[in-house]
């Protein structure tokens, strides 16, 4: 028996490769498969099964895909109704993987679709979970992203994973072995750990929703406290993944297309398309094509793209250091973003040679702006997330979370300077190159962001530790 955990931290996701005598299954793949094909290939074994733990809500899986180019089916538990060919498994079914069992336990609450896959050994004893989204590693999966196609409230559904919970999951053995779809960063719970491999006796210990003297009430309470509003682009990647989607070698072979300066401000101005500009933010800020958009590969990528530009399909151009033409379309069409029309060939360096016009972000060291920001000369910005704002800020500042800029814009002043900052700088470069874009010239990006101000003697409020919020 071979189980392999294929994390891509990035989008904070877990793929699995089980492999036993020659056969393999394959559990929540990735958009890009050639992967999976080459390790069963390696290991001189078949892939005869695609599982899918639910309708994916964060990224686009590969099983569509998968399944063409290596003839396995596609199964999903109860409840599922993809628009393709697909095995819908009844509660209890069992498959053969080689020597091992792969047994389904349908646990809807996530999603009423959503099912665990219990692995049982060669000798018949129960020996792994992969639990997709229903049990993560210290939180359980959110329930308010199928709401609106099940026509039930975030407490409807967080009832119903109270039951999948300790019907299906809790009643298993401790040694047994928790493999979750994700892990921490994931915006699909709240809570996660950074492991991404556990026992389930360590989780019923340290997992809030697994207490014992647990109510359903208590537990509705705590699982649907705090939600954050899902990103926008999480409905677009569901109808994708129960839908189909475009092969990511087409995606790749037109989103490849090397385009002149000339040729790409020209595509740009008649597609309409966003040009996305990936480098790393000090580059950025020293010079980029007019109105583009950064959201630097070196960070949360693919979930920034998701958040704040939402449409899947938007057309994209893109500017790119050399080599990361592929790994950025790649990266993109993850999570449902498919509509890369082409790069700059050359990069930002073939603009500047061309003397196309650029523009650049004005960024000043926590040392310059602190005596200003504690007389309180000028308006301060802080674009991180709630928690981190309300563990510790710098006193008088504004808080508009990154993920939310685009619907507060009226919040910042078009008529007098202001400072924008996150924790260390690559957010509010962000922040600053759309509202670049949208018209507002009179900003500062502050470099090192919260962290370089605490210790330049920015006045901040008391550390509050946000279990305590």
């Amino acid at each position: 028996m071979n189980i392999e955990q294929i994390y891509t931290g990035c989008l904070a996701q877990g793929a699995y490769y089980i492999e036993s005598n020659g056969e393999v299954a394959i559990i929540d793949p990735l958009r890009e498969v050639q992967p999976y094909l080459d390790r069963a290939k390696r290991d001189n074994a078949k892939i005869k099964y695609i599982f899918e733990t639910h309708f994916h809500a964060d990224f686009v899986s590969g099983h569509v895909t998968l399944s063409k180019q290596s003839g396995a089916p596609i199964v999903y538990g109860p409840n599922a109704n993809p628009s393709f060919e697909t095995i819908v498994a009844e509660d209890g079914q069992e498959f053969r993987v080689g020597d091992l069992t792969i047994k389904v336990l349908h646990t809807p609450g996530h999603t009423m679709e959503s099912t665990t896959y219990l692995l049982k050994d060669a000798d018949g004893k129960d020996h792994a979970i992969f639990s997709g989204d229903t049990l993560f590693l210290g939180d359980v999966g959110r329930p308010d992203l199928a709401q609106k196609a099940a026509d039930m409230t975030q407490e409807d559904l967080a009832g119903i994973l109270y039951e999948s919970l300790r019907t299906k999951i809790m009643p298993l053995a401790d040694d047994i072995i928790v493999y979750p779809a994700h892990g921490a960063g994931s915006a699909c719970g709240k809570n996660m750990m950074k492991e991404t491999v556990d026992t389930l006796g360590n989780q019923k210990q340290m997992n809030y929703a697994l207490r014992a003297d647990m109510t359903k009430e208590e537990f509705v309470k705590e699982v649907t406290d705090g939600l954050l509003p899902p990103p926008k682009y999480f409905p677009l990647n569901v109808k994708m993944n129960k839908e189909g989607y475009e092969d990511i070698a087409d995606v790749l072979d037109r989103g490849t297309t090397a385009l002149a300066p000339n040729e790409f401000e020209v595509a740009a101005n008649e597609t309409g398309a966003l040009v996305l500009d990936v480098r790393h933010q000090n580059e950025f800020v020293k010079g980029h094509v007019p109105r583009s958009i950064f959201i630097g590969l070196n960070g949360d990528f693919a979930p920034w793209v998701g958040a704040l530009i939402a449409d899947v399909k938007q057309p994209i151009l893109l500017v790119t250091p050399e080599g990361k033409e592929e790994e950025t379309i790649t990266r993109l069409s993850r999570v449902g973003f498919d509509g890369t029309i082409g790069y700059l060939k050359g990069g930002f360096e073939a603009w500047m040679s061309a003397g196309k016009e650029f523009d650049t972000i004005t960024s000043l060291s926590a040392e310059e702006v602190t005596p200003k920001i504690n007389a309180k000369e000028v308006p301060v910005f802080d674009v991180r997330k709630e928690g981190e704002y309300q563990s510790e800020y710098v006193v008088n500042a504004n808080h508009t979370p990154l993920s939310l800029l685009n619907e507060h814009l009226a919040e910042f002043p078009k008529d007098k300077t202001f400072y924008v900052h996150c924790a260390g700088g690559y957010r509010s470069v962000i922040a600053a190159s759309i509202l670049k874009s949208r018209g507002y010239h009179n900003l500062i990006d502050i470099a090192g962001g919260f962290g370089a101000l605490k210790k330049a003697g920015a006045e901040v409020t008391d550390w509050v530790c946000p279990s305590t919020l």
